[in-house]
């Protein structure tokens, strides 16, 4: 078992070398009101005539989309829309946004949406780029390799920092294994921040974005391995930002104030754990949400507290600092530690979310440890390194 430990952070610490030879570069990003009416300037710069608008379907309905799609118009750049995006994208899906790229030659792609449609815009994007590879082959770390097609991202919820981060989480839609495509060359070129477009956001919809967001900053922030002083930094403005404006945006969604910091917390979290990476709340909530279907910010606030809680000392010191950001008071580390963990329930508990995921079936949980393994282990500089029997026991508590 300590060989196994051993070279998990052997592996951590030579990839912490490797990091500094990658280009984990800040998206460029424009934010404000109604600054999405401003995306032609930026496609006209990049000679952009025809692009891949990847969203879904809930937005084409809600016509959420319209103002950009008149810009688009009134610039005389001309769009092919792919809205046929699941709660969680899939390897068909982006097979099928493949098709219509090619079939329309098209020369960009914007994504408009949630996380799923920006992480299926990215697979899309790795795809054309490795024509020759399958998702499933470019799933892991650094498979790509090659620049993907001009890549620009819209989000309409502030949650997931797919607007800023290397990453693209796809289910297999032959195994149900969900896991994420990890390649720098997947940053958007260009984060556009309008809190216009999330003001329509139902509650619910907003608290499990606004905690995937602080699961991003929290689960950077206390790996910390990887991270450079701007990672850190991000992380505790991240979480602050999310301390201050989460619940406001939850209980009033024409907060603009809220709506706006909770869109700056989301996309510095993103850009905190595109580097600093996430850790076992990622590594189990991918499996449930890939079983079960569920949406994936939802598993992440139920999740986050009870790992926080299982890393146990090894974890107080930086969750005491980030208690400290937020103006939490203990007496030394394990209080404050444990008071920012209870205020993550508090949080829950407030927006209406549940405290534990009982869909969770008995059998499925070998695979479900086998997976959760496979992404974390040796990659996420976790401050403790978990085996199958740790993970069992995360599951096992949040059955309960």
């Amino acid at each position: 078992m300590w060989l196994y430990k051993a070279y998990c952070r052997v592996f951590q610490a030579m990839l912490k070398i490797g990091n500094c030879f990658l280009d984990y570069r800040v998206p460029d990003c424009i934010e404000g009101q109604g600054c999405v009416k401003r995306m032609p300037e930026l496609l006209k710069k990049d000679n952009v005539n025809h692009i891949l608008l990847v969203t879904g379907p809930n937005i084409t309905r809600s016509g959420l989309n319209h103002s950009l799609m008149e810009a688009l118009d009134k610039a005389g750049i001309s769009y092919t829309v792919f809205n046929h995006i699941g709660a969680n994208p899939t390897s068909d899906m982006v097979e099928e946004g493949v098709k219509l790229y090619n079939e329309n030659n098209c020369q960009a792609i914007i994504a408009f949406g949630g996380g799923s449609p920006m992480d299926c815009a990215k697979g899309i994007g790795a795809r054309i780029a490795r024509p020759g590879k399958s998702v499933a082959q470019l799933q892991g770390l650094l498979k790509v390799c090659k620049k993907i097609p001009p890549f620009y991202a819209v989000p309409t919820t502030a949650g997931s920092g797919s607007e800023t981060t290397v990453a693209a989480v796809i289910t297999d839609t032959a195994t149900h294994r969900k896991a994420a495509i990890m390649d720098t060359h997947l940053i958007p070129r260009c984060a556009v921040l309008d809190p216009e477009l999330t003001v329509g956001l139902p509650p619910f919809t907003t608290a499990c974005t606004g905690m995937d967001a602080l699961s991003h900053a929290v689960e950077a922030y206390t790996n910390h391995t990887y991270n450079t002083r701007l990672e850190d930094d991000l992380s505790r403005q991240a979480v602050r930002l999310i301390y201050d404006n989460l619940l406001s945006a939850y209980m009033d969604g024409s907060d603009m104030v809220a709506r706006q910091n909770m869109q700056k917390a989301a996309f510095c979290a993103g850009r905190a754990f595109t580097r600093g990476c996430v850790g076992y709340v990622h590594a189990v909530g991918h499996t449930v949400s890939g079983l079960y279907n569920i949406a994936h910010g939802l598993a992440m606030a139920v999740i986050l507290p009870h790992v926080m809680r299982q890393y146990g000392p090894a974890a107080y010191p930086r969750l005491a600092e980030l208690a400290d950001v937020c103006g939490i008071k203990g007496c030394g580390n394990a209080e404050k530690a444990n008071g920012f963990i209870l205020w993550i329930e508090d949080m829950n508990r407030k927006m209406g979310l549940p405290n534990g995921l009982d869909m969770i079936k008995e059998q499925d949980i070998p695979q479900m440890i086998k997976w959760a393994m496979k992404e974390g282990n040796p990659l996420y500089p976790t401050p403790v390194t978990w085996t199958e029997a740790d993970f069992r026991r995360l599951i096992d508590t949040l059955r309960c």
